[in-house]
């Protein structure tokens, strides 16, 4: 085994490189011209900067650990397109393998061998996975599993944790905790409960008041919404404790969209050890590609049609190039010893910013699990959805900017996990450090 050691050595840091007046007059000017076509100039609601202010940055390409924007300003990356850039950027052996799909044909609504290749990849890491299905996102991913699990059960209720994401399909927004999105019939909310994240007595309550009605519980297993939240010591484990003692005939699903090959080769369920009934995979599945899946036990996923009940198609679903992609990705993360390598990674930065933060007094709080991490600025550590609403929306937006202009690229978000690559090195977390500190210092 391949042992990659990180070593720090505090010194002074040369911030030349970083310091260097940025100009984002191409981007302002895209900016204005996007909002004539797109709603709100994003494709997606997470990449705007309504949160934090200012204009949305445009980038023109990547590389490793490096985003490089339109106006040539050059930054460390730390959202890794919010979760799949494990390997980084434009990684050339994943770049070889699309490209070598897209020359044999890059879909073809028909079977083919890569699927069934990423089938036996995936199968043969994450030990809940008997039968798999290939979707194009997470939230397709998680609509078709809940689908499912009311197919398998005959029974209309979801039971899932305040603050987690699923994802903007209809039947989960409420997830949120809140009125998250128009255009809902309030009877999609009739079915969806709500307990605390983190709380096993609300769970046991809310299971047997329910008992013979809920058709699945669904939980991401390490919150990565409302700051990155690890599940408490056996929380997981009590999770599906009391589902086998109050109502066994529930589903117990995981989203794993996010924490899927992120946190370790098996998921959180390898991590935590914890066996789901069904996964739900997204995007740290596919190596940068877009890509969904669900899996688990035979017995519920022969329920889809054509041999169940359970409908759910998809034109792209399975395509080749994102397959190649997959295939890839996981190859290599079982040829290198990333996550030893993640984990020294993200320490490193903890530590030095730990000290920093204890010997000024500051209510931020430091949390992560492997390569997820929130720097969140509150009091007191979050622990689920309620706590989340002592972060300081505006500490953040401040704090956000200033390692912006000094070329740091986070999540644009108080509460939405950064995550770090494998291509990053320990001198890109000696100048973050370095950064980070200078602006929490201001």
């Amino acid at each position: 085994m391949k042992i990659f050691l990180v070593q720090f050595a505090s010194k002074e840091i040369k911030m030349s490189n970083l310091t260097k007046p940025r100009s984002y007059n191409i981007s302002q000017q895209l900016v204005s011209e996007i909002k004539q076509f797109i709603p709100g100039g994003v494709n997606s609601p997470f990449r705007s900067f309504n949160e934090v202010g200012g204009t949305e940055i445009f980038f023109e390409h990547a590389n490793g650990s490096y985003l490089f924007d339109v106006d040539g300003n050059k930054y460390i990356d730390y959202l890794g397109s919010w979760g799949p850039a494990i390997l980084g950027h434009s990684h050339p052996q994943i770049i070889k393998a699309i490209e070598n799909a897209v020359r044999k044909g890059n879909v073809f609504g028909a079977p083919h061998k890569l699927e069934i290749e990423l089938a036996k990849q995936i199968m043969s890491i994450f030990n809940s996975i008997e039968s798999i299905r290939f979707v194009n996102s997470g939230t397709e991913a998680v609509m078709s599993a809940i689908r499912l699990a009311r197919g398998y059960t005959k029974r209309d209720y979801i039971l899932m944790f305040a603050g987690c994401y699923h994802g903007h399909s209809d039947s989960v927004l409420s997830s949120r905790g809140h009125s998250s999105s128009a255009g809902i019939p309030e009877s999609f909310s009739e079915n969806t409960l709500l307990v605390p994240f983190n709380d096993l007595q609300s769970l046991k309550d809310c299971l047997t008041t329910f008992k013979g009605k809920i058709a699945a519980v669904l939980i991401e297993p390490i919150a990565g919404s409302m700051g990155v939240i690890p599940p408490q010591p056996e929380y997981l484990l009590g999770i599906k404790q009391l589902i086998q003692k109050i109502d066994p005939e529930i589903l117990f699903i995981f989203d794993e969209v996010l924490t899927g090959l992120r946190v370790a080769l098996g998921g959180a369920q390898a991590f935590y050890d914890v066996k789901p009934d069904l996964t739900c995979f997204g995007k740290a599945l596919g190596g940068g590609m877009p890509i969904g899946a669900y899996g688990g036990r035979k017995d519920i996923m022969d329920y889809l049609d054509p041999i169940g009940k359970v409908y759910q198609a998809g034109t792209f679903s399975g395509n080749p190039v994102t397959m190649a992609s997959g295939i890839e990705t996981i190859n290599l993360l079982k040829e290198k010893n990333v996550y030893q390598y993640l984990d020294q990674l993200t320490q490193m930065l903890f530590d030095e910013l730990t000290i920093f933060i204890r010997k000024h007094n500051l209510e931020i709080q430091l949390q992560r699990v492997g390569s997820m991490f929130s720097i969140l600025f509150a009091p007191k550590p979050i622990l689920n959805y309620e706590d989340s609403k002592l972060i300081k929306g505006k500490a953040f937006a401040q704090f956000f900017h200033r390692i912006l202009d000094q070329g740091l690229y986070f999540p644009p978000s108080s509460v939405d996990a950064a995550c770090l690559s494998h291509a990053h090195s320990s001198e890109d977390i000696e100048i973050s450090i370095k950064v980070i500190c200078q602006a929490l210092n201001q």
